[in-house]
């Protein structure tokens, strides 16, 4: 993708594109030029800016992505589309733009990548004779349950797939289009095959349609969760990311609310900047709540030794320091008042099978 398409504009906050998170486009840290928009002199309306959603193909050579970090309790995932829609501003996953040439501002959340032919390929790589099963996540780094998922369909033939396989997967997402997909997901988990994280990271709902402006709302992401529970799929809450100074103050809240509706475990992370995400989030800050903005960098340069993030293992997630202590035994305290476990019971991989293709021949045992 050429640079030319991601222009380094900033956007006056007091005309903020509607629905978007980021406040700005800069470009991708691997372009070596600046782009930026000028009035072209004459005396006429400048072109409309409104940042469209714009999706392209891309045909997935594989789809399982594996890991070792040791923060993470998964080693495999699987993305269907690269960016994300719902447009959070905090998100730890827009610097994976840039690998496009593509910015980690509003082309992150407008400039979209989908994989159609993901399915076909998971199968492929699940019938590898060398695979050996363990838990797959989904929605780990860009949310499967975006918007254009209703259009695509991506997700639910990747779910296909693994139901077919009775591979197990744990999902996490903001998005209530999972609630489509519930006929499948109870199927897997009577197996022991199935798990899915609900995001809640506030439930104010003015500050929510402001970090995140195309996910659901709060209130509607807590239905989610029940009807998730209704159909006996284990669901954990994520009240994640903690911002500090932000939604700090909401954690016990988030917890008992979502342990109400059904939650039977729940986990966090405070909030993460890698990368480009650092400038894009204190840009939001500026723009939004001006008044906070040094209270909130503080904290987090507190939690990360000086810096607005640090990328050390076993550190990165949750920082350290007297106040990441503080979030920490709120935390711990809370979930051991309300019930809550601090995971889900692990899936099963013992059931899965590659199921028979035509033109295999049938086994006569």
């Amino acid at each position: 993708m050429p640079a030319d398409t991601c222009p380094n504009v900033t956007i006056d906050p007091r005309q903020r594109q509607r629905a978007r998170g980021a406040v700005s486009n800069r470009v991708g840290r691997y372009e070596v030029l600046e782009r930026q928009f000028e009035p072209d002199g004459w005396d006429q309306p400048e072109e409309d800016r409104v940042q469209r959603t714009h999706v392209a193909a891309e045909r997935a050579r594989s789809i399982i992505s594996y890991n070792r970090s040791p923060d993470l309790s998964f080693d495999r995932s699987i993305n269907p589309y690269r960016g994300c829609e719902h447009g959070c501003v905090y998100c730890f996953a827009r610097p994976s733009h840039a690998w496009l040439g593509l910015s980690a501002g509003l082309d992150f959340e407008t400039r979209l990548v989908a994989r159609p032919d993901a399915a076909q390929v998971l199968e492929a790589e699940l019938r590898k004779p060398s695979y050996r099963p363990a838990t797959i996540a989904i929605g780990t780094n860009t949310d499967a349950y975006q918007p254009i998922e209703k259009t695509y369909g991506i997700m639910r033939d990747c779910l296909e797939v693994l139901q077919r396989f009775n591979h197990p997967v744990g999902i996490v997402t903001k998005g209530t289009l999972v609630e489509r997909d519930i006929d499948i997901l109870r199927d897997m988990a009577e197996k022991g095959l199935a798990r899915v994280g609900i995001s809640l990271t506030t439930l104010d709902v003015d500050l929510s349609r402001r970090l995140e402006p195309r996910a659901p709302s709060p209130k509607r992401r807590l239905q989610t969760i029940e009807m998730l529970s209704a159909a006996r799929i284990p669901v954990r809450v994520l009240t994640s990311p903690i911002i500090p100074g932000l939604t700090d103050h909401e954690m016990e809240a988030m917890l008992k609310t979502a342990r109400d509706a059904g939650a039977r475990a729940a986990s966090w992370v405070m909030l993460r900047l890698p990368l480009e995400v650092s400038e894009l989030f204190q840009e939001w800050l500026r723009a939004h709540y001006p008044d906070r903005a040094s209270r909130v960098m503080g904290l987090l340069r507190d939690m990360h030794g000086g810096k607005a993030y640090s990328s050390e293992w076993h550190l990165r997630m949750r920082g350290q320091g007297h106040y990441a202590d503080i979030i920490a035994a709120r935390y711990k305290r809370a979930v051991r008042a309300l019930g809550l476990a601090t995971q889900l019971p692990h899936l099963r991989t013992d059931l899965f099978a590659a199921p028979l293709q035509k033109g295999d021949q049938l086994s006569l045992f």
